[in-house]
């Protein structure tokens, strides 16, 4: 039912030497706005265009009035049309709902390797939220109070215990939380189903799957089927919470994707001019430890 075009924000690297650029896909409830305050910034500066989308009826796309009309296909046309105005090959990277969103991308979909961030696990969403249903009895009133613009210290405490690392207090939290707005309710029901679609035509490509061991949403126990999915490489950001973007053990897990990145894709020839001295050391630092395995630097 697609009838208007998704909001893609680009932001380019401030590193000299360009990396294979990088989409990022935020998850249900928030936009693109969660990927600016850590993660956009880090790999701008060590060589990475960098791009986000608004899926519709969130963040600065159009259909906030009739956001319970989209479904996951409108959402992953949302992703097709940015990868075809970006025209080149991308990383793509989702979070929680995104992550769906670019399996199911890639279902027809290419791309240069792909890493998902607390993903919805294969089996859907229905345990989860009747296991966080049962832990948190407040939750989903709490959900859509905050939906609905309304923050009590109450309604934020019991969402900082939810979504972030246990480091985070509800006063710093309180400055993230109202990012979160309405999800679409078909979405979300659609979330609930196990994803049993056929992907055999689906092209094998390097993955990633990262969560939080601290994850209240979906248990980082369950990240292994995922990775069993996509024959990928699993990583648990040790401390950290759903939001890993946003906690403080954000930087552990963008380093943990920038050096499987490296190791994938490949790194940079040299290090940039423009690069701080700090990333200059971080990249020799990379190329002795390959050196040290055998690799090629």
């Amino acid at each position: 039912m697609k009838t208007a075009t998704p909001r893609l924000h680009n932001y380019p690297a401030t590193a000299g030497t360009r990396r294979t650029p990088l989409l990022f896909v935020h998850g249900g409830y928030v936009d693109s706005t969660c990927w600016e305050f850590n993660f956009i910034p880090f790999f701008q500066r060590h060589g990475h265009d960098c791009f986000s989308v608004d899926l519709s009826g969130h963040g600065r796309s159009p259909g906030h009035e009739r956001i319970d009309d989209f479904g996951l296909d409108d959402y992953v046309a949302d992703l097709r049309y940015a990868v075809d105005q970006i025209g080149q090959p991308l990383v793509l990277i989702g979070h929680s709902m995104g992550s769906r969103v670019v399996e199911r991308f890639l279902e027809t979909g290419d791309a240069s390797a792909a890493i998902f961030l607390s993903p919805i696990p294969t089996m859907g969403t229905a345990a989860s939220a009747c296991r966080l249903a049962l832990r948190y009895p407040m939750f989903f009133q709490a959900l859509d109070a905050v939906s609905s613009g309304k923050f009590s210290p109450e309604v934020i405490e019991l969402l900082t215990r939810i979504y972030f690392s246990p480091e985070v207090s509800p006063q710093e939290a309180a400055k993230l939380i109202p990012m979160i707005g309405r999800e679409s309710q078909r979405a979300v029901s659609e979330m609930a189903m196990p994803e049993f679609r056929l992907s055999y035509q689906r092209r094998r490509l390097p993955a990633l799957v990262i969560g939080g061991d601290k994850d209240e949403v979906f248990p980082a126990s369950m990240l292994h089927f995922m990775g069993s999915t996509w024959n990928a490489e699993v990583y648990r950001a040790e401390g950290a919470g759903h939001m890993l973007m946003l906690d403080p053990q954000w930087e552990a897990a963008a380093r943990h994707m920038l050096g499987w990145l490296e190791n994938k894709l490949g790194l940079p020839e040299q290090p940039a001019s423009a690069q701080t001295a700090e990333d200059a050391a971080y990249w020799n630092d990379r190329r002795g430890e390959r050196r040290s395995r055998g690799l090629a630097a």
